[in-house]
């Protein structure tokens, strides 16, 4: 009887124009037996078409690439390697950026300052399907939402929810599954697709980050800094 071998590696592809940060992820990646560097680029036009030839599970990107930024290439890389996901990695936590990286289709948003066991899991989490943003990033979108004059749009949605509807997007915000959060309300998960399909049109969003992400907006306190986005739509 043949013993269960081990998964694959998750293979990453990292785009950035610094020698010694390429170097320091190779060395830093390669201490985890669980994911190989599939290859490197420096710029937009050699990383996209190396996700094109590699098809890797992630792609690290850099906001800025001397040919371009990494929200081009992020856009070039989703559209030519659909089952590639982008994670960027950046040391900018400027909010244009990260609304715009956002936008782009990217599955996370990290800051070059996070240490290794939490890039690490957030390459896990990224090629699993979810989308995880930098806690720095996290804080400061939600104290731009909160400093709004006003009620905000992210108010103003939430309180179109139904009682239901806000408390299956309030467990989908912890990252529960549509099959977990249906065990909790004692519900089947059909019934909970169709409640989140119903609160996605309210919410104005397509994706379970984005309902997650204007949900924390509405709350007093962040709720986590790992924003589920799996391939169940919604």
């Amino acid at each position: 009887m043949k013993k269960n071998s081990a998964p694959p590696p998750i293979r990453v592809v990292i785009v950035d124009d610094s020698d010694l940060v390429r170097a320091g992820l190779r060395l830093l990646l390669g201490e985890d037996p669980g994911l190989a560097i599939a290859g490197e680029a420096s710029g937009v036009a050699a990383g996209v078409e190396l996700c094109v030839q590699l098809r890797p599970d992630v792609a690290l990107l850099d906001i800025r690439l001397p040919d371009g930024t990494g929200l081009e290439a992020c856009r070039q890389i989703l559209a030519r390697a659909p089952g590639t996901h982008v994670l960027m990695l950046t040391s900018s936590a400027d909010d244009r950026l990260v609304d715009a990286a956002i936008g782009a289709g990217a599955h996370g948003y990290l800051l070059k300052e996070i240490n290794a066991p939490a890039l690490m899991r957030a390459i896990r989490d990224v090629a699993a399907g979810h989308s995880v943003l930098d806690p720095q990033v996290t804080a400061q979108v939600l104290h731009r939402a909160r400093g709004e004059t006003g009620r905000n749009k992210a108010d103003r949605a939430l309180e179109a929810l139904s009682p239901q509807e806000r408390r299956i997007v309030a467990l989908l915000a912890t990252g529960s599954t549509n099959k977990e959060i249906a065990s909790a309300l004692n519900l089947s998960a059909k019934t909970v697709k169709n409640y989140l399909s119903t609160a996605f049109g309210k919410l104005q969003v397509s994706r379970r980050a984005e309902a997650a992400a204007k949900f924390a907006q509405g709350q007093p306190q962040p709720i986590g800094t790992a924003l589920t986005d799996r391939a169940e739509r919604p």
